[in-house]
């Protein structure tokens, strides 16, 4: 073997590493997130729907992340237009790896309690019916909860052309799903008012991957200015508000 073939089969080795060292599937315990990017913040997002080439506003969405050393707590309020009943969602995960700890949502039509461990207990209740379901179950592998997912994202080591999975567990009752993934399958620069962003293009099993999702995050402050949803021939936005 000359030196030459010697050195290209080194530099391809290096380049086929380093095309391969993307984590592949993001858990609690292998993962890529960055628990540095994560600030105390609160925003409000406006959230719209599209009728007949009109934006029509339906909630708007008021989101706080709490940070502590040990912890995150994320919690979001949905305020529907047409509506008196808030869903209000709250999610605690452990820092830095986000092991889920906790997840509970209220809305008007159900309520919803999980904590996490060896065994996922907790509550589901439907109100109308007046029914509740207790929760124990056995989730086996490594996942975050589904709740938290959307924010994961921002803090992740995003480069134009970033595809991975994240493991997730949602809990629905007449699903019947567990541990999922949502799929980021395409990163790319783009501008987004006038801001320099990542696009980044998601689906997940939730919606059997059939909604698409395009968060713009902002590059360089990793703020969220916005998501596109696409669900079929119907589409929605959320954009920062400005009030």
């Amino acid at each position: 073997m000359t030196t030459r073939h010697f050195v290209f089969i080194v530099l391809f080795a290096l380049q086929y590493t380093g095309l391969n060292a993307q984590t592949d599937l993001q858990t609690p315990l292998r993962n890529e997130i960055n628990s540095k990017l994560i600030n105390n913040e609160q925003y409000t997002m406006d959230w719209y729907t599209m009728r007949e080439d009109k934006k029509i506003m339906i909630a708007k969405i008021f989101t706080e992340i709490k940070k502590s050393k040990s912890e995150v707590l994320i919690t979001t309020k949905v305020k529907m237009i047409n509506s008196t009943s808030d869903w209000i969602d709250s999610t605690r995960a452990k820092l830095p790896n986000f092991l889920p700890i906790a997840h509970s949502s209220f809305n008007g039509q159900r309520d919803m309690v999980l904590q996490f461990g060896k065994t996922i207990t907790g509550y589901y209740l439907r109100k109308p019916a007046n029914e509740k379901t207790a929760i124990n179950e056995i989730a086996e592998g490594s996942y975050f909860d589904s709740n938290i997912y959307p924010q994961l994202i921002r803090w992740l080591p995003l480069k134009e052309n970033y595809k991975t999975s994240i493991s997730i567990f949602d809990y629905n009752p007449q699903a019947g799903k567990g541990i999922m993934k949502a799929h980021i399958k395409n990163t790319r620069k783009d501008i987004y008012k006038d801001k320099d962003v990542w696009a980044v293009e998601v689906t997940d099993d939730i919606t059997d991957n059939q909604s698409t999702v395009i968060f713009y995050i902002d590059s360089k402050s990793r703020k969220l200015l916005g998501q596109e949803i696409n669900m079929g021939a119907r589409k929605m936005f959320m954009e920062l508000s400005a009030d």
